[in-house]
């Protein structure tokens, strides 16, 4: 029996899975058990900033293995605290939770968001808005919070309270908001939902709406966050600041770990007991974050992201001219899709063929989510092998 059908037989099919079994990693490249090489132009849905097997990033992570691992959270460790400190610097907001994942990070949010409510109103029965097309999880609560039916058919009842605005129409989130109303949800890229950018405008009048009514702006940069748009948080490019913020993938660059961060107003409605997770935030995963956000500026990863992705922006956008088929390309930074008139699952499968790993977002979007140690010549591959597809397509 070969490995792939080994691993139809022992995990439950909750992925659509590609008949590859990859073994290893080196910078941009990936490797399967046949010697074949792909380049990653996927990073683990833009959780592997660095690539794989980044020299400066395993030899910290070796280290504390060898130190400490896990003591729970009813103790502090230096490396704890100077995570934290590391993630309320780079946020510019006032207290961190840490925990595992995205969707626990949104999960996490959501109860900090109905706590003030509830401790403001004195009553729990808030309610809050998301938007089409959005994604923030599959537990049971962020999949409630995710704008697509698909997600959340089988597994009702869901929690109510939920309601679900147009991205970029303002006036589809007004005629939401009523007295209710504890939190808005927002991607400043939505990822699953087709990369789609949020309008200046309109995170800007979320943010003034917020304020007007005492409703708290959650902004979920699980997948924008950390970098991959050229700015440490996507929001800075805003010009606004979140009550709450979510981070998963980048934040570990590999390791399992997520967090919700909080400005003072919110933070306080957290007491003892409210919110726990046994793993998050142990002195391995801590270690993590603090290695990738001192490596972001000892590397100036922000500015070689900014650089490269201006290049592989314009090598798409000369995709976007020169093929019909290609409708237009949407994102910021090193997030980046191209819209087609057709499904791209063959697309997608040509380029894994012809060795390059990318992804979908929907039926009819290639999402781009590299490494952000991409150089010149790896965009310049990826454009020539989409490029000799498209060819073949016209």
């Amino acid at each position: 029996m070969n490995e792939y059908k080994r691993g139809e037989e022992a995990f439950l099919k909750a992925y659509g899975r590609y008949d590859i079994v990859l073994e290893k990693g080196d910078g941009v490249y990936l490797y399967d058990i046949h010697g074949n090489k792909y380049l990653d132009f996927y990073s683990g849905i833009g959780v592997n900033s660095f690539g794989h097997g980044y020299y400066p990033y395993v030899e910290v992570l070796k280290k504390q293995l060898e130190t400490l691992m896990h003591v729970s959270n009813y103790f502090y460790t230096p490396t704890s605290i100077e995570a934290a400190e590391a993630v309320k610097k780079a946020t510019q907001l006032d207290a961190v939770f840490f925990c595992n994942s995205g969707a626990e990070a949104t999960e996490g949010a959501l109860k900090l968001a109905r706590k003030y409510y509830y401790m403001k109103n004195g009553k729990a029965d808030s309610e809050m808005i998301s938007f089409d097309h959005s994604f923030h999880g599959r537990t049971t609560g962020s999949v409630r919070l995710t704008g697509n039916s698909h997600y959340q058919e089988a597994f009702g009842p869901l929690m109510t309270g939920i309601q679900y605005a147009t991205l970029n129409d303002i006036e589809s989130v007004k005629k939401l908001i009523n007295e209710k109303t504890s939190a808005i949800i927002v991607e400043p890229i939505q990822g699953e939902g087709g990369v789609n950018p949020c309008e200046q405008s309109f995170l800007k009048e979320l943010r003034r709406l917020c304020d007007e009514y005492d409703i708290c702006l959650i902004l979920d940069e699980v997948q924008c966050g950390m970098g991959r748009t050229g700015t440490i948080m996507t929001y800075f490019q805003y010009g606004i600041l979140p009550d709450i913020v979510c981070l998963a993938k980048g934040l570990g660059a590999g390791v399992p770990v997520g967090a919700f961060v909080a400005n003072k107003k919110y933070a306080q409605a957290m007491q003892p007991g409210d919110h726990g997770s046994t793993y998050g935030g142990n002195p391995f995963v801590c270690t993590a974050v603090q290695s990738v956000f001192e490596l972001i500026e000892k590397e100036n990863i922000l500015q070689h992201v900014q650089e490269i992705s201006q290049y592989l922006i314009e090598q798409l956008d000369d995709i976007v001219e020169e093929f019909d088929i290609v409708e237009a390309r949407r994102g910021l930074g090193l997030m980046q899709g191209l819209v087609f008139k057709q499904d791209v699952k063959p697309i997608v499968k040509r380029l894994l063929a012809d060795g390059v790993i990318v992804v979908t977002a929907g039926n009819d979007v290639l999402r781009m989510l590299p490494p952000f140690i991409i150089e010149l010549q790896h965009v310049d591959e990826y454009i020539k092998k989409l490029r000799n597809i498209l060819n073949d397509l016209k």
